[in-house]
């Protein structure tokens, strides 16, 4: 059984603001006159916060509660969210009360007004201290905006709704779910960026730190490798492996002017070395790049996985799966 909404929540140590959490996208969502759920995924907290989601529950039909054995981290808490969402439209938003469930309805609006595939929030006025989390998003977004190709003012923004289509196609893992709308874009999804509102944290503390940030790098490589290279490696490996090969093999025919043309002796030039380890490198760069395409394609034919996204079908009769 489907529903028009299913909001998703990644909890972690949240006891205190579970309750009123919750009464607030029950208050944010009742202009809507459509069906809801509140998913909310426990990452394995510390507190007692997965005891609250159960009292909640016990009273309130709407609420979901799932609960991770240890901590996961957020990005596997929202795909596991992801993963039990029946709504139409699915909507992303943090548990610090920061995000406001208000915001909402105008972002569905503006989904559905502009035919977008996602709408994300931009915190224009972020009530953050400035040197350790603000000018840090700052810098971040401009980095990744660049790497990806895709401009947003933020990134780090978790209130996010999209069509139900786009949200069953994300595969989350490690730190990217702050990379969502680049990997929907990927995609083909329509992307939209409105401003939403923010408050300041009332209870508990960040969760974020250096340690999370490096890690955010690391992903974001992937993100970048996955949109332009993920169904062509050869294209990355091979203009490397050439490019290298190249230039060992011009290194390779200077010296050899040099020992035909001057008797110049060779064996003990560093030059020498360089020049034979560089076509060995370009070599193994694009013998590399065969393998991966080998990969990549018993990937996609073995799981039947499509080097395309389908946004609309129109007339006809929709293929019956095998």
């Amino acid at each position: 059984m489907t529903v028009d909404l299913s909001v998703i929540v990644p909890v972690y140590n949240e006891e205190e603001s579970l309750p009123r959490l919750i009464a607030e996208i029950h208050a944010g969502l009742a202009p809507l006159d459509r069906s809801y759920e509140i998913i909310c995924v426990d990452d394995g907290s510390r507190d007692t916060s997965w005891q609250v989601l159960k009292d909640i529950a016990a009273t309130d039909p709407t609420l979901v509660g799932l609960s991770f054995r240890r901590n996961f981290g957020q990005t596997a808490a929202m795909q596991a969210g992801l993963d039990a969402a029946r709504g139409e439209l699915i909507a992303l938003m943090d548990a610090d009360l920061q995000n406001d469930p208000a915001d909402i309805p105008m972002m569905i609006e503006t989904l559905e007004r502009e035919d977008a595939d996602m709408v994300a929030g931009w915190r224009a006025d972020r009530q953050d201290t400035f040197i350790n989390r603000k000018l840090p998003s700052m810098i971040a977004n401009k980095i990744i905006s660049r790497t990806t190709k895709v401009a947003l003012h933020d990134y780090g923004c978790t209130l996010k709704v999209m069509t139900r289509e786009v949200a069953k196609e994300l595969r989350l893992y490690g730190e990217m779910h702050r990379f969502i709308p680049a990997i929907a874009d990927w995609a083909g999804a329509r992307l939209i960026e409105v401003k939403v509102n923010h408050r300041e944290r009332q209870f508990g503390t960040s969760n974020y730190g250096i340690g999370r940030t490096l890690r955010v790098v690391l992903d974001l490589m992937v993100v970048r490798f996955m949109q332009s290279y993920v169904t062509k490696p050869m294209q990355a490996f091979g203009k490397l492996g050439l490019f290298t090969g190249f230039i060992g093999t011009c290194v390779c025919l200077y010296l050899m002017v040099r020992k035909f043309a001057f008797g110049e002796q060779l064996a003990e030039r560093p030059l020498l070395m360089l020049g034979v380890l560089l076509i060995v490198v370009g070599v193994q760069l694009i013998c590399t790049g065969l393998v991966a395409d080998l990969l990549g394609r018993t990937y996609h034919e073995a799981q039947d996985k499509k080097p395309y996204h389908i946004r609309r079908r129109v007339g006809g009769e929709p293929p019956q799966a095998p």
